[in-house]
């Protein structure tokens, strides 16, 4: 990414000011050459690259449903956080999105037009920056969460904490009523920077709680100086009250999560060893059909200048038509200030507080309650 001598030289620049920044990295302005000409409100589509993955959580009871959902769940970690960096060689910077940007597309499933998961998403907020979204597919499955990052430098690497949640909503293949899956957000750093090829290393842990009581904990690592390998998770799955009472998991799930991936479950037989889950490296992605809006807040219209340039390697234009949108939005947010006024969102309103029965599974995985964008529409 940084290989042409004149990238070097910026590259260098650019660590050094973000090695003495003190505030969050976004506030920063990149050198076009990182850039990836692609909006980060584009990354709500990885959520549903493999709709088929998605509709298979709708299972007949609720330990099915949590195994069908942590695989699912683990198929889209490589498009959201590793896919970018294998085919260009370096993680790239995403475009931050306006207020009021929105983004809408669609897949089909199994080729059949008739059956398609749509996505709306929406910039909700630009001071911090939020991006909202709402995957509708058959069944009446829903998947609606928003998302925004804070990142700093810290030694060698930079460390980008994740802001926000998922609610899944699976409806029972049989009966009345729905299963409500509440996904938190893994940690992430950004390795590699002295070399300028950097790649996203996800840490921490992060939680799958279901309204059924069962619960996943993902727990993820990468390479040391000494041992380890990159990408590495380990998810353990709990059955109701288990995990809060201390007691073992009855499924864990190990290995790369950009390759292959292995259960154990309690039920096995010592000589089954550890069998096969789901090998995320040989899951095809299925593009999203992107859809444009008649709108100038359109992603893909938005930035389609910036991108071209970015493409055609013509980073001193690029500069000029990113810094021509932003300071465009700087005097909007100016003129509404001073007229008292506030940007209307069109698809998602903030409630302050999350739905009770969520709020039951925030408490269960500590995930602090400020609220949640709420989906407008009705279809």
């Amino acid at each position: 990414m940084a290989d042409a001598p004149g990238n070097k030289s910026t590259w260098t620049a650019f660590l050094k000011s973000i090695a003495t920044f003190t505030g969050d990295l976004s506030a920063l302005t990149a050198p076009s050459f990182i850039l990836s000409g692609t909006s980060i409100l584009e990354y709500s589509a990885y959520w549903a690259e493999h709709p088929q993955l998605l509709l298979n959580i709708q299972q007949d009871d609720a330990e099915a449903r949590m195994l069908a959902c942590v695989k699912w769940y683990c198929a889209t970690l490589k498009g959201q956080f590793s896919a970018r960096h294998e085919s260009s060689g370096g993680e790239k910077k995403p475009l931050n999105p306006v207020l009021g940007e929105e983004f809408h597309g669609s897949w089909t499933i199994d080729g059949n037009v008739g059956e398609t998961v749509r996505l709306t998403a929406e910039q909700v907020s630009h001071h911090p920056p939020i991006s909202s979204y709402r995957i509708a597919a058959p069944n009446g499955i829903t998947l609606q969460g928003h998302n925004g990052q804070k990142s700093g430098f810290s030694g060698r690497t930079i460390v980008v904490k994740q802001i926000g949640h998922a609610v899944l909503k699976v409806p029972f293949q049989q009966g009345q009523g729905k299963e409500t899956f509440l996904i938190t957000l893994p940690q992430l750093v950004l390795e590699g920077l002295l070399y300028g090829a950097p790649y996203a290393e996800l840490t921490e842990k992060s939680y799958i709680a279901a309204s059924s009581g069962w619960t996943t904990v993902f727990e993820y690592s990468g390479a040391g100086w000494l041992s380890g390998k990159k990408h590495t998770l380990k998810a353990k799955i709990y059955p109701p009250q288990a995990w809060e009472q201390g007691e073992p998991a009855k499924h864990v799930v190990e290995g790369q999560w950009t390759d292959t991936l292995t259960i154990r479950s309690q039920s096995s037989q010592a000589s089954d060893g550890d069998l096969p889950f789901v090998e995320t490296h040989a899951l095809p992605r299925q593009p999203i059909a992107v859809e444009q809006v008649k709108s100038p807040y359109d992603s893909r219209k938005l930035w389609a200048g910036v991108a071209k340039a970015l493409k055609e390697q013509d980073f001193e234009q690029a500069s000029k038509l990113k810094s021509e949108i932003e300071n465009a939005q700087r005097q909007l947010r100016k003129e509404e200030k001073e007229a008292g006024k506030d940007w209307t969102r069109k698809y998602f309103e903030k409630c302050e507080a999350l739905e009770p029965e969520v709020r039951e599974l925030a408490d269960k995985v500590k995930l602090p309650d400020t609220g949640y964008w709420m989906y407008k529409g009705t279809q």
